[in-house]
């Protein structure tokens, strides 16, 4: 293969990777919740147009009703930039959350947590990467004191995936923090 053949590949490669807003996401066991994925609704999306990093951050989004029950100052936390990585900055309002469901308004109660995906990229790839999006959330709240009984993670991909552009997209890449039933 030649060496501009052999550019050009690579090329097509990372604008497929791109495309789908994050790097490959690891296939985790905990939380499944496959099943439970068309149960789970969008929420009402609040997002600034212009996510700290950059107009394609990646947002997990609280949803009013904890937000209003937990008063939680800063309502939504962000991923890394093309990632399912949690950023460290964000530890403060993921941990007012842990408190508010371990020892505040919501204590035993459960949550939800959807994983959404942009609608660029396969099917399967989009799941997947919602999953890993919803599964880090999980593994935060867990890691930090909430009990793994009282999350359930799950992903819609790019179901409900509505945007049309960069900023769009970005609003479509989130995960969902509902209150459980």
């Amino acid at each position: 293969m030649s060496k501009r053949v052999l550019e050009v590949v690579l090329v097509a490669a990372t604008a497929a990777v791109m495309a789908c807003g994050g790097d490959k996401p690891a296939v985790k066991a905990p939380g499944d919740g496959a099943g439970e994925a068309a149960s789970a609704g969008p929420a009402k999306n609040r997002l600034p147009p212009n996510p700290p990093d950059s107009p394609v951050a990646s947002a997990v989004h609280i949803s009013d009703e904890i937000v209003r029950a937990c008063g939680i100052s800063q309502p939504d936390a962000y991923f890394a930039f093309d990632s399912s990585n949690l950023r460290p900055e964000d530890s403060n309002v993921l941990g007012q959350l842990v408190k508010c469901f371990t020892m505040g308004p919501l204590k035993g109660r459960t949550m939800k947590l959807v994983g959404h995906a942009d609608p660029r990229g396969a099917g399967d790839y989009n799941m997947t990467l919602g999953q890993s999006r919803a599964d880090s959330v999980k593994q935060y709240v867990v890691d930090h004191g909430l009990d793994k009984s009282q999350t359930d993670s799950t992903t819609r991909g790019a179901m409900d995936a509505t945007g049309t552009d960069e900023p769009g997209w970005a609003r479509d890449r989130r995960v969902d923090i509902l209150l459980g039933s």
